[in-house]
C-alpha cells in the first residue's frame, strides 16, 4: 500500500471545486447565467474506467450529455454511451495501452452522432478559446480540453477533460477532470490553461487543442466504421491521403471503384447482439443494395465488395470535385445518395462515413476540416 495512490493534492493556482472558494466561484458563475452547460455534463459525469482512457471518458460525458442515441445496445434493453461502445476509429486494447491523440478523440466523437469542430492551441487563439467557453457555458456545444498536465504543474502529461464551466468575470474555468481517483474537479485560469494546450504532443508533432461538440441530427453508425487496424489514425489518414490523389485521377467509376477499393476493404461491419440492431442493419443493407450505384460497382469488384465500396463512394461523393467524373456518372451517384438518405439507418452510416472520410482528408493534408465536411 505504502507504493500505491489514492489522489493527490491540488498544486497552486487550482481552485478544487467543492472548497470553500471553489463553491463560492460557482455560485457567482451560476447566478451570472455562465453555467447553464454544467448541469447537463454533471448529471452524466464520472470517471474514465481506464488510467488511458481519459479521452474516452471525457467523450462518454459529453455524448450523453448531448442526448445523442448511440442506436445500438448497451445493456440489457438500454441504448447508451459507454466507453467499450467507443470503438469505431481505433482498438480499445490499443487505447488503453496508449491512449488517444485530439485527432483520434474527434474522429470518435464525429462517428458516434457529434458534429465536431476541432481547435490548436498554437492555430486557434486565446480569444477563440474564451469565445468557445462562452458558448459552452451557456449550454450552446460542449468542450473538451486536451491539454499537457505539467504545464499546470499537475503531475503526467496528456489529458482530456470537460470543460463544466466558466467564470467570466474572473476568466476562471471548471475543469470536469475524468480522472477523479486523481485530482478533483477544479478551477483554474482560462489562459493558463490554454497555455497547457499550446505544447506539441510528441505522439502526433502537433499541438494540443480542444473539440467543440454539439448533437448531430443524424448520422449514427449503426453497420459500418473506418477502422485504423494496424497503422493508426495517422498512419491511415496516409493512407487515404495517397488513395484520394489516385480517385481524384479517375475519368469514370470504374476507374474510381479501383482507386477505392483498398480503403473499402479497412471499413468494419459490425456484428450486434440486438435483435432490433440486426434489423436495423438488415433494412440498411436491403436499401444500399437497391440503389443506382450499387449494380454498376459490383459489376467492378464483385457482390462480396460491393456494400463496402458503394458505401464509401456514397460517403465520398460530396468531398469529390466536381468535375472529377463525367455527368451521367455524378448523376448516379447523386440519384444514389438521394435515395439513401431517404432510408434512415442507411442515412446514419453514410453521414458517419463522411465525417470520418473529411477527417482523414484534413489530416493528412495537415489542416482544418473542411465546413462542408462538419455539417449533419
Amino acid at each position: 500500500m505504502e507504493q500505491t495512490l489514492y489522489r493527490r493534492p491540488l498544486p497552486d493556482g487550482c481552485i478544487a471545486f467543492s472548497s470553500p472558494e471553489g463553491r463560492g466561484l460557482f455560485a457567482e458563475a451560476l447566478t451570472a447565467g455562465e453555467l447553464d452547460g454544467y448541469f447537463p455534463l454533471a448529471e452524466q459525469f464520472h470517471t474514465q474506467a481506464e488510467p488511458a482512457f481519459c479521452g474516452l471518458g471525457s467523450l462518454v460525458v459529453a455524448l450523453n450529455a448531448l442526448a445523442i442515441d448511440p442506436g445500438r445496445l448497451w445493456k440489457g434493453p438500454w441504448r447508451w454511451f459507454g466507453e467499450e461502445m467507443l470503438d469505431c476509429c481505433v482498438d480499445l486494447a490499443e487505447v488503453r495501452a496508449r491512449g488517444l491523440d485530439l485527432d483520434e478523440v474527434a474522429c470518435l466523437a464525429r462517428c458516434n452522432g457529434a458534429e465536431v469542430v476541432l481547435r490548436r492551441g498554437d492555430r486557434d487563439g486565446l480569444d477563440s478559446w474564451r469565445e468557445d467557453l462562452a458558448r459552452a457555458s451557456r449550454g450552446e456545444v460542449v468542450a473538451i480540453a486536451s491539454y499537457d498536465r505539467a504545464t499546470l504543474d499537475q503531475t503526467g502529461s496528456g489529458h482530456f477533460s470537460p470543460i463544466g464551466g466558466y467564470h467570466r468575470a474572473r476568466d476562471l474555468v471548471l475543469v470536469l477532470d475524468v480522472a477523479r481517483f486523481k485530482y478533483p474537479p477544479h478551477w483554474v485560469p482560462a489562459e493558463r490553461l490554454f497555455g497547457a494546450m499550446v505544447p506539441i504532443d510528441p505522439v502526433t508533432g502537433r499541438s494540443r487543442g480542444w473539440l467543440v461538440l454539439r448533437a448531430r441530427s443524424r448520422g449514427i453508425s449503426l453497420g459500418y466504421s473506418v477502422k485504423c487496424d494496424d497503422v493508426g489514425w495517422s498512419g491511415l489518414a496516409r493512407v487515404f491521403g495517397e488513395l484520394w490523389v489516385k480517385a481524384r485521377r479517375a475519368t469514370d467509376l470504374g476507374a474510381l471503384v479501383r482507386a477505392v477499393r483498398p480503403l473499402a476493404a479497412r471499413l468494419e461491419a459490425r456484428t450486434p447482439e440486438a435483435p432490433a440492431h440486426r434489423d436495423a442493419l438488415a433494412q440498411a443493407r436491403g436499401a444500399l443494395r437497391a440503389l443506382p450505384a450499387w449494380s454498376q460497382v459490383a459489376a467492378v469488384v464483385g457482390e462480396q465488395e460491393a456494400d463496402r465500396v458503394t458505401l464509401l463512394l456514397l460517403a465520398a461523393a460530396e468531398l469529390l470535385p466536381p468535375e472529377l467524373l463525367p455527368q451521367e456518372q455524378r448523376d448516379l451517384l447523386a440519384a444514389s445518395l438521394r435515395a439513401g438518405a431517404e432510408q434512415g439507418a442507411l442515412a446514419g452510416d453514410v453521414t458517419s462515413l463522411r465525417e470520418q472520410l473529411a477527417a482523414l482528408w484534413a489530416h493528412a493534408r495537415g489542416d482544418a476540416i473542411p465546413a462542408k465536411a462538419t455539417r449533419g
